[in-house]
């Protein structure tokens, strides 16, 4: 990292920590805000709503694409906490498609991680909120905070990989696979069916071949056999560790 990079970065960490206690504060504040958890995974939910108890007396819990729309139908001006992946938006398109039928909803992104590709779809959204999973107490109030007032908020491990890929020219989604499109292929390749790999992940069947539909279409195979010699010679799976 340039010195001009680390300055930019220091200073906008030393932004958000001036604003740690009146974030906290304005999140005790919104009683009466509707904030909606979309996600599926146990752990990250109940840490969540223990994080947010005593600041939010509304909250709801959404574990499927279509119980957040109904959710943002009845009430759209809420906030929601959502693993896009997860819930069915697997896609660049699917998730400005959906983004942009709630535009009152306010967005903050929690995933497991993150490459340059998704970093770009969710900006491309208007999704201004982004954090891992690995956040501490304190990045989530301010996340949700700077989200409640329209502002922008990158955890610091996402403010790494935007000054990292600043000035880079963007490469074509073509052949391009998502953090979890990798994780499907080695599980394809190990021999796991649609079913059992919605199982392992926590996530429902349709997303699992929403991911398949999209890895397919990016790699130009037609098939699972396809999919495995293509990821063989690519060098992301060794070749006695596959079955056809």
């Amino acid at each position: 990292m340039d010195q001009n990079n680390f300055i930019n970065k220091a200073l906008y960490l030393h932004l958000i920590n001036l604003n740690n206690k009146r974030s906290n504060m304005d999140i005790q504040k919104a009683t009466d805000l509707r904030i909606i958890i979309a996600d599926t995974q146990f752990l990250v939910i109940t840490a969540l709503q223990k994080i947010l108890d005593g600041r939010c007396s509304n909250m709801e819990i959404a574990v499927m694409k279509s119980e957040l729309q109904e959710l943002l139908s009845d009430h759209e001006e809420s906030m929601v906490i959502i693993d896009p992946s997860h819930i069915d938006l697997v896609s660049a398109g699917d998730i400005k498609d959906f983004v942009s039928k709630y535009p009152e909803g306010k967005f903050m992104v929690l995933t497991n991680s993150l490459t340059t590709a998704e970093l770009n779809a969710l900006m491309d959204a208007g999704i201004k909120n982004i954090l891992l999973k690995t956040a501490d107490e304190d990045d989530l109030t301010n996340a949700i905070d700077a989200t409640l007032k329209g502002k922008k908020y990158y955890s610091e491990e996402v403010l790494d990989l935007l000054i990292e890929n600043k000035g880079k020219k963007p490469r074509s989604e073509k052949n391009v696979l998502t953090a979890a499109e990798m994780e499907i292929v080695r599980m394809i390749a190990e021999g796991l069916t649609a079913k059992e790999i919605a199982t392992k992940k926590c996530i429902s069947f349709h997303t699992v071949m929403s991911h398949r539909k999209n890895i397919f279409r990016k790699l130009g195979v037609n098939s699972v056999s396809g999919l495995i010699m293509y990821a063989v010679k690519a060098g992301w799976i060794d070749n006695i560790e596959y079955y056809i």
